[in-house]
């Protein structure tokens, strides 16, 4: 690939995947690649902000039964959703202070409470990360078939469609992320500051009635009583409004300095954004006696869509809101896109994941973290068929399991600290764990029935998953790390294993290789009858032994192995072992001979017999086996007389 003075692909022949995901980014180049609150906001709180849209619908959702009077309620839960995000966002302001290098809940668990308290609350966050992205893509897509009904029947799809363009902008790196994101998130903050606005004034002046422009979808009529089960129920599902607020505790490494501050910064406006919704959305509910619709059935509405519609009509302005609404409902996903690699890389960096976590890509973001929550998405997207409601129930338990860890974290953190002014902050984050805790309780047991059990479980599983890979990497340091010098004894040379089907070129190359390794190298020839294979036995002395010694070079052996059920496999590694057992101080290095084609497709037309004997060997060869790739790639260079024999024919 052509390239220019400074190394960058050539725009005349970029390659498709520099057009996709963007020329590959140096290591010295991260600084460029930070951020602050303005692009901040998106990128970090695109999930928090939207979640205004479809918390308080969940809400009105599970007040169904309630009919007219479900409006009534959304209020004062509304409130105390309010008075909980303003503790939790207190408290993770102190954590980005305390814990500027990120991890947030992850972190503060782990180093105040103890690897298990860190586990868990990294399972919980990782759990919410995933149903984040799927919550807010149907989320969104819900949005669009309010719009248009048409689309309905092809709401999975579009789901799927969203979660790609997501991953390939992810992929792209963070501050192109941030700027895809910049429009539609603050064209959403202005068009529902406008709309609710509006809509308080028309309420006021009307004196608390106002007259709808369009009229808002009769309810049900009421088939139960307002219950403290039922509020409860509701209570716990607005609570998925709440979900986000930690992800800049996590990613406080992507802004520029002053890291802390600017990363306070962005998160005082995150939340204070998200607050004046909530309490709008409460208020123009009641006064506009907006219900929910029952989601996933025909004449569904969504609650902002209703609201938008009973203030300002179906005009302009109400598919302006609409599309800025659905833009960032789809686009929230992205907060896990920021969050969940790079807790994964905390992890990673810990031993509980695997190091490809921990390793910037081309672009300088957790690639590999990107890509597993975009499958995971996609598999609870398609496990639960694109519908918000039925992913509702899981949503809230990893965000308040988080929350609840990450602030009694911070008492302890608080208290090693001491001084009057940590006795404050301690106070603070004390009262916090313990609203989040009571949340997280009544969470569980009100969802329990509705798939919170699923959640649970999944965290549970995490842990164990996570406690396993950890054993696993102790395990290996334990078996291979030494001390002392190098010991510098001579070894034996190792016994050397070609294995072969012809004298082709592929296997001549091999063989000369072979020869400089060892004085001791045995061709293997096992015999199974196949029709494209050599008897070797008939050529050897003419076309290896004679040239070979006229050379002065040492003569490989020949080994026929007779295989009566035509098997190539189990035969020659019964012979390694045989040959380790006599062996026992020796090495022995089997040299695979393997051809390589120049196209990817070609590789369908070709057996893949020297792969599955890497495998093979690898796994059941023995603790002294070398195994060496000797690639032959066609139109290969090699210095061979071409002309030595008119039988050679290229393996396939």
């Amino acid at each position: 690939m052509r390239r220019n003075a400074y190394g960058e692909p050539s725009p005349a022949r970029m390659s498709i995947r520099d057009l996709l995901f963007g020329r590959p980014l140096r290591t010295e180049e991260e600084q460029t690649q930070r951020i602050g609150p303005i692009r901040g906001v998106p990128l970090l709180g695109l999930d928090a902000l939207a979640s205004a849209a479809y918390g308080p619908e969940a809400a009105l959702t599970v007040l169904l039964p309630l009919g007219l009077l479900s409006a009534r309620y959304i209020a004062p839960l509304s409130a105390v959703i309010i008075v909980l995000l303003g503790l939790v966002s207190f408290s993770y302001r102190q954590t980005i202070a305390a814990y500027p290098n990120g991890g947030g809940s992850y972190t503060v668990a782990s180093t105040n409470l103890g690897t298990l308290a860190g586990l868990i609350a990294a399972s919980a966050l990782c759990v919410d990360f995933v149903l984040n992205a799927a919550v807010a893509i149907s989320a969104g897509v819900g949005a669009i078939v309010s719009a248009v009904p048409a689309l309905l029947p092809y709401t999975l799809p579009i789901c799927l469609v969203v979660l790609a363009m997501l991953t390939v902008v992810n992929l792209r790196g963070v501050r192109e992320s941030g700027y895809v994101f910049m429009i539609p998130t603050y064209l959403f903050v202005a068009c529902m500051g406008a709309m609710l606005a509006w809509g308080i004034a028309k309420s006021l002046a009307s004196h608390g009635h106002p007259v709808p422009v369009v009229s808002v979808p009769h309810p049900a009529p009421a088939v139960q009583a307002a219950s403290a089960w039922l509020l409860f129920r509701a209570f716990a599902s607005g609570c998925t409004a709440m979900t986000g607020v930690e992800a800049v505790s996590n990613g406080v490494p992507v802004f520029k300095a002053p890291t802390v501050r600017l990363a306070a910064r962005t998160l005082m406006l995150i939340v204070g954004a998200l607050a004046v919704m909530l309490a709008g959305i409460a208020y123009l509910s009641f006064t506009f006696h907006v219900a929910a619709t029952p989601p996933g059935a025909r004449g569904y509405e969504s609650v902002l869509s209703q609201l938008f519609a009973a203030v300002a009509g179906r005009g302009a302005f109400y598919y302006v809101g609409i599309v800025a609404i659905v833009s960032v409902l789809c686009l929230s996903a992205n907060t896990s896109f920021a969050g969940f690699p790079r807790l994964c890389r905390v992890l990673a960096l810990d031993e509980f994941l695997p190091p490809e976590f921990a390793h910037p890509g081309r672009r300088l973001v957790y690639s590999a973290g990107i890509v597993v929550l975009a499958v995971l998405a996609a598999a609870l997207l398609v496990a639960f068929g694109g519908i918000t409601d039925r992913l509702i129930p899981l949503f809230a338990v990893g965000a308040f399991l988080a929350f609840t860890v990450s602030q009694a974290g911070m008492v302890v953190h608080w208290r090693r600290v001491g001084g009057r002014r940590a006795r404050r902050s301690l106070a603070v984050n004390a009262l916090g764990a313990l609203a989040t805790g009571i949340t997280l309780v009544v969470v569980i047991v009100s969802k329990f029935v509705d798939g919170a059990w699923i959640t649970v479980l999944l965290i549970a599983a995490l842990v164990g998953v996570f406690r396993a890979i950890r054993r696993n990497y102790d395990r290996v340091d334990e078996q291979t790390d030494v001390e002392g010098p190098l010991q510098l004894g001579e070894p034996p040379p190792p016994v050397v294993l070609v294995p072969l089907k012809r004298l082709d070129r592929v296997a001549r190359k091999s063989l000369r290789l072979a020869i400089t390794m060892s004085p001791d190298v045995r061709v293997i020839h096992v015999l199974t009858g196949e029709h494209d294979m050599d008897d070797l036995r008939g050529r050897w002395s003419q076309f290896v032994e004679r040239p070979l010694r006229a050379a002065g070079f040492p003569v490989p052996t020949l080994v026929p192995l007779h295989s009566p059920y035509r098997e190539f496999f189990d035969p020659l590694l019964e012979y390694i072992h045989q040959l380790a057992a006599e062996q026992p101080r020796r090495y022995i290095a089997v040299l695979v001979p393997e051809l390589v084609e120049r196209r990817w497709y070609h590789w369908l037309l070709h057996g893949h017999r020297p792969t599955l004997l890497k495998g093979l060997l690898l796994l059941r060869g023995g603790p002294r086996v070398i195994v060496i790739n000797a690639p032959w790639y066609l139109r290969d260079d090699d210095d061979e007389d071409h002309t030595a024999s008119p039988s050679v024919r290229v393996v396939r």
